[in-house]
């Protein structure tokens, strides 16, 4: 999303973590993603770094604020959904629902999906106290904290858990995202044998 707002050209290259290919291990020992290879330039691991390095070398659209106190904040909603969101919800939900069925690691653990569940609901309320008050969740202009916060979310969305019908206000910001040709594309990702819900694609949900 960042890098069609932006106006770079790329492509998409499906990589599995967990099968651990030694061609991939060499470019980011890590062995996580995202990793952006740049022809004729470097080797970048991690959204952190992607997006800083997006920022400093691609004047198109910034999404990082124009001043030290923007920047400052929107870098402090990054991380709160990037570590906080991801911690409390993202991570327990996909472990739950979809890493331990496709990696056989047991059945679903129900107390972890209750509490993504509580914890979801919390973070909505956030999304409409931070939406009500600016016109997009960093400030005026659409930013790396809205991309981060809906990548978050369309992930939870995909499986049919996020309750909008309780946050509308967070609905109607979800909404505004989810209609730019950005991010559309994302719309048409699929796990093999795990459909979307019937929503999920619709940008009129």
């Amino acid at each position: 999303m960042v890098l069609m707002e932006k106006n770079v050209e790329f492509e998409l290259v499906l990589e599995l973590p967990w099968a651990r290919r030694q061609e991939f291990l060499a470019l980011n020992p890590a062995g996580t993603v995202p990793v952006m290879v740049i022809e004729d330039g470097p080797t970048l691991s991690g959204s952190y770094a992607i997006r800083e390095y997006l920022e400093e070398t691609n004047s198109d659209n910034p999404l990082l604020g124009e001043t030290a106190p923007a920047r400052a904040e929107i870098r402090r909603l990054i991380d709160w959904f990037d570590v906080k969101f991801n911690e409390e919800v993202t991570s327990l939900l996909i472990t739950e629902k979809i890493m331990k069925r496709f990696l056989k690691l047991g059945v679903p653990e129900a107390s972890n999906i209750r509490c993504a569940s509580i914890n979801l609901k919390q973070h909505l309320k956030y999304i409409e106290y931070l939406a009500e008050r600016r016109n997009w969740l960093g400030g005026d202009d659409l930013s790396h904290a809205d991309i981060t916060a809906a990548s978050h979310l369309s992930c939870i969305d995909y499986l049919g858990d996020v309750p909008w019908e309780n946050f509308p206000g967070a609905k109607d910001w979800y909404a505004r995202i989810k209609s730019r040709p950005s991010f559309r594309p994302l719309l048409k990702d699929l796990i093999a044998g795990l459909p979307p819900v019937p929503h999920y694609k619709n940008l009129d949900f």
